[in-house]
């Protein structure tokens, strides 16, 4: 009867395990149908955070379980159990960690259109959770974390005279993310000149990507101190001016009404142009060889309006070649003194 005594195990904990697996498929196909019908996104992160360790734990469970049907001492079963309740522990401190990492990257983002969460914060969130996992582990295996504590608090003194420029770094980039003045995929330009998308904000660089696909590495500290335009706040879509100057024969009603006939085809027919905008002129100074004026049009976004002037100034140019209104170029007139 010793074979069934070996068998008697394994028998308990494939029928955990099974257990586990049946309960896995109908309890998910149900979850799945309610949080098809909620319009939070949070019970989606919760129920694909635990779907896949679900049957871990069962695992877990099941091999707890059957140790105890096995004729090992009380010392290797306890010691057994505690390697269990470690590896559950660990399980379950990942699956925080996911839940809280979507939570917050849900409220970062906001509703729909909205930019994508940065790094430095995904991590602080993991940082922080995996940590308290550590002391609720310790803890669990009987290793007092008191004197652990009171030396972090110690070390941490050192380690934060020693890393001034890494903290200042990490502590600016933290406030980047939370006064939300610069987010990922903003269109930002430094009081430098440089420009582009921001790609992430990391615990030390934030990452700005040009439009010719260049990376912009700067300091959480050096971007906290500069001046930065931000196109994207308070909206995404911005205003285009474009200076137009014609010659002083022109009729400026008629100027006016052609250009902007072109630009409302512009607002209407160009991808990345503000449909319902109407466009508008604005005569704004009397130059040496022209009439000067704004043409003022709106994009959707701010790398939307260079297709926007490259297409308006083709299709006016044209424009005016038709009406033969001239757009002159830069003279200078000159009179000479006959002293006879």
């Amino acid at each position: 009867m010793d074979w069934m005594a070996g068998l008697k195990p394994i028998i308990v904990f494939a029928v955990i395990l099974g257990f586990g697996f049946i309960i896995r498929k109908f309890l998910f196909l149900y979850l799945k149908k309610i949080t098809g019908k909620t319009q939070t996104q949070i019970d989606d992160i919760i129920t694909d955070a635990i779907k896949n360790p679900f049957v871990l734990w069962f695992a877990i469970l099941g091999i707890s379980i059957a140790i105890k049907t096995t004729n090992l001492t009380e010392k290797n079963i306890v010691f057994a159990d505690k390697l269990l309740i470690s590896l559950w522990i660990i399980s379950f401190t990942i699956v925080v960690a996911k839940i809280v990492s979507g939570i917050i990257n849900v409220y970062v983002s906001g509703q729909e259109g909205a930019p994508k969460m940065s790094s430095i914060t995904q991590n602080a969130a993991r940082w922080i959770i995996f940590g308290l996992g550590i002391l609720i582990l310790l803890n669990k295996l009987g290793i007092s974390i008191t004197p652990i504590l009171t030396a972090l608090g110690v070390g941490g003194l050192a380690v934060a005279l020693a890393l001034q420029d890494t903290l200042s770094n990490l502590f600016a980039g933290f406030h980047i993310i939370l006064t939300k003045q610069i987010r990922v995929d903003d269109y930002v330009q430094l009081d430098g000149g440089q420009e582009g998308f921001v790609a992430d904000v990391g615990w030390r660089n934030t990452r700005i990507r040009q439009a010719a696909n260049n990376m912009i590495i700067i300091p959480n500290s050096k971007l906290a101190q500069a001046i930065v335009i931000n196109y994207d706040i308070p909206s995404k879509d911005t205003g285009v001016v474009i200076p137009v100057g014609v010659d002083y024969s022109s009729d400026l009603k008629k100027v006016e009404a052609v250009t902007v006939e072109v630009a409302r085809n512009i607002q209407k027919t160009v991808p990345g142009a503000v449909e319902d905008f109407e466009p508008f002129i604005r005569y704004n100074a009397f130059s040496n060889s022209s009439i000067d004026f704004s043409v003022i049009l709106r994009a959707k976004d701010w790398p939307s309006r260079f297709l926007i002037i490259h297409e308006f100034i083709k299709q006016l140019k044209e424009r005016y070649d038709a009406e033969r209104i001239k757009i002159p170029f830069p003279i200078t007139t000159v009179y000479m003194k006959n002293d006879e």
